[in-house]
């Protein structure tokens, strides 16, 4: 199991390699640059604050790091599934408040979880129906995904606007992008890559978008 300061430790030893601060890492998946400041992961009531599956994700898809290099900045362990000749991870980490835990006998020295009263939260798990698995081609994605990285897509997953998805077109055409705007009559998709210009698609010509909820390198 992994415990609230492990899953915390994970998201700022990505930060450390990539050589930027934990606000600098939060701009660049997206999110509110406040989101991971050591500030905001305890709330004023003393609750510690988890960070979202759907934070951490983007933040992995933005650095191209790995769910594997994550985990492994928490130092924890965590069972592994196989799918899609990758080792698919699913956990539940031990949640306990604040202000119980300066009860004593939850933590060991080193201040890892132990004993009993604790409650869990799941981490992120791809047992999503319809889930499956494409390799990027093309440097249109570049530097987020290169060519031979894989991309996990969920169908079921509700696309907005800012989201990484994979588009097919009545005419075959299979394409990895972000979603940037969407009307009634027409979707906008960009690249990464400033060398490729925006798409402009008529809603008539897709035939279906999907979200990428996972990258592996």
């Amino acid at each position: 199991m992994l415990s609230h300061r492990a899953i915390w430790d994970g998201i700022d030893g990505i930060a450390r390699r990539q050589g930027v601060s934990v606000s600098a890492l939060a701009k660049l998946a997206g999110l509110d640059p406040t989101a991971f400041n050591v500030s905001k992961r305890v709330s004023k009531d003393g609750r510690e604050r988890w960070p979202s599956t759907e934070s951490i994700s983007k933040i992995l898809e933005a650095t191209g790091e790995s769910f594997d290099s994550f985990i492994e900045g928490t130092g924890a362990y965590i069972q592994a599934h196989g799918g899609f000749g990758e080792s698919w991870r699913t956990a539940t980490v031990p949640l306990l408040g604040l202000a119980q835990a300066g009860a004593g006998g939850f933590f060991d020295s080193a201040g890892f979880p132990v004993g009993q009263g604790w409650d869990e939260v799941a981490l992120p798990s791809p047992e999503d129906n319809g889930i499956y698995a494409l390799e990027i081609t093309g440097d249109s994605m570049e530097p987020l995904y290169r060519e031979g990285d894989r991309i996990v897509v969920s169908p079921t997953e509700q696309v907005r606007r800012g989201d990484r998805v994979v588009v097919k077109t009545r005419d075959g055409e299979v394409m990895a992008k972000i979603l940037h705007r969407q009307s009634a009559k027409q979707i906008e998709l960009r690249s990464i890559n400033p060398a490729y210009e925006p798409r402009l698609i008529d809603v008539a010509d897709v035939e279906w978008m999907a979200r990428i909820i996972w990258a592996s390198q």
